[in-house]
């Protein structure tokens, strides 16, 4: 299934520059996984040494925040969208 990914601006060296990119991927972990063998380094970005993700990064499939949903197995239909979003602190 090929699904868009939204790409932030911290991340986008890894997509030389492209702020959306396709992926495969039935759950969120297989788009990681394709994402990463499309662009090497841009899942450790977004995953902790764990595999879990990381505290300051949001990532969303269509609208539903995936911390709220199954995490990493969230499914994700053939069209969807996966947003990536670094949390921003201030004050």
């Amino acid at each position: 299934m090929s699904v868009s990914v939204r790409v932030p601006t911290i991340l986008r060296p890894y997509t030389q520059g492209a702020s959306e990119v396709s992926a495969e991927g039935g759950t969120l972990v297989e788009v990681l996984d394709s994402l990463d063998s499309s662009y090497p380094g841009i899942k450790g970005r977004v995953l902790d040494e764990s595999g879990e993700l990381r505290r300051f990064v949001n990532v969303y499939v269509d609208d539903d925040d995936v911390r709220f949903a199954d995490g990493l197995q969230t499914s994700i239909k053939d069209g969807g969208q996966v947003s990536i979003i670094p949390a921003v602190a201030g004050g």
